[in-house]
């Protein structure tokens, strides 16, 4: 893989990121990674030149399996090789009235928990994962630039949040000497972007980089699901054990017209490249032009994970790319529904 500057940080990462949100997750009472799978797919992330990775406190179960998978893995590895991202906000202690939230006190404790859990004495990247509506959002930038003072912390990011949600926090930054925001982790991927236009818009002024989740659209652009009924757009083929098979979300996050006709334009661009959906479906968001973009990654499996790398390899033309995002308009420039 390549490398490439995070936004305007001097930090170089690799151009894809490693997701753990898997790692020690239970899915009808079934573990989806346990600890030797998780070894085995950073171990094979690394071999292969990946050296970002991305986590949150609240990933596996109970809350924390994922950052100490990771912590046990890096006890093994020189940590300044690997940029490692966690997150605060979620609640990690039903029993605590201040067990989630942006409060001084949730992002205190909780850093010193992720810290512990990653054997590591700093995090490469700290985001916000969600907006807090009951915090000041000076009380909560303030305790993250101490952080970054401290040393605890190099770098600020933003997860999912309303356009006017980042730039009040921008502006905030600015006016109070804080740290800012330098990263964001929105949902966005190729089927997905007037849904976030706003806010990308606000990243691409700024200068932010972008490290969109779900970039595969919950792997629905991965090409593995098959249209049930032409004229009805939730009506799909869903191998056995996919997500489409058993999370009711899929349905409502990423089944509609615009996401088929998407769907049908990355596997025809998929075809002449001799690649496979997912990897162009990942290259699309590579290419953005407006900002620096790293996809996160997931995968059950090393196979899984190899191809998601290989969007690296994908030499996509502007041409093939401008055909993805047109997909999303009719021939009279509409939008496709959802």
């Amino acid at each position: 893989m390549d490398y490439r500057q995070l936004g305007s940080t001097g930090t170089r990462v690799s151009e894809l990121c490693f997701g753990t949100w898997r790692f020690g997750r239970k899915t009808g009472g079934v573990l989806e990674t346990d600890e030797a799978a998780a070894h085995e797919l950073l171990d094979a992330f690394a071999d292969r030149g990946g050296t970002f990775i991305d986590t949150a406190n609240v990933y596996g179960d109970p809350n924390g399996t994922s950052e100490s998978y990771i912590g046990n893995w890096l006890a093994e590895r020189e940590r300044e090789q690997y940029v490692i991202a966690s997150k605060v906000y979620f609640g990690f202690d039903d029993t605590n009235p201040n067990g989630s939230g942006l409060s001084r006190t949730h992002i205190r404790n909780q850093v010193e928990g992720t810290l512990d859990r990653l054997g590591t004495d700093y995090l490469d990247l700290y985001y916000i994962h969600r907006w807090d509506e009951d915090t000041p959002i000076e009380e909560t930038l303030s305790t993250l630039d101490a952080l970054v003072e401290e040393g605890t912390v190099n770098y600020l990011g933003a997860s999912t949040m309303a356009a006017w949600q980042l730039t009040k926090a921008l502006w905030q930054s600015d006016v109070n000497d804080y740290e800012r925001f330098e990263v964001t982790q929105p949902l966005f991927h190729a089927g997905y972007y007037e849904d976030v236009e706003e806010y990308l818009s606000v990243v691409a002024d700024q200068y932010l980089a972008v490290c969109p989740y779900s970039p595969l659209a919950g792997g629905f652009l991965t090409g593995k699901y098959t249209r049930a009924d032409p004229d009805d757009p939730k009506s799909v083929e869903a191998p056995d054990g996919s997500r489409g098979s058993f999370d009711e979300r899929f349905e409502r996050f990423y089944l509609s017209e615009r996401g088929w006709k998407v769907l049908d334009e990355v596997r025809a661009v998929a075809d002449e490249l001799d690649a496979t959906p997912a990897q162009v479906a990942l290259r699309w968001l590579m290419d953005q032009r407006e900002f620096t973009c790293v996809p996160i990654v997931g995968a059950r499996t090393v196979d899984q994970l190899d191809e998601n790398l290989g969007a690296a390899d994908v030499s996509m033309s502007r041409d093939q790319h401008d055909r993805i995002t047109d997909a999303r308009y009719d021939e009279d420039g509409r939008r496709w529904g959802h």
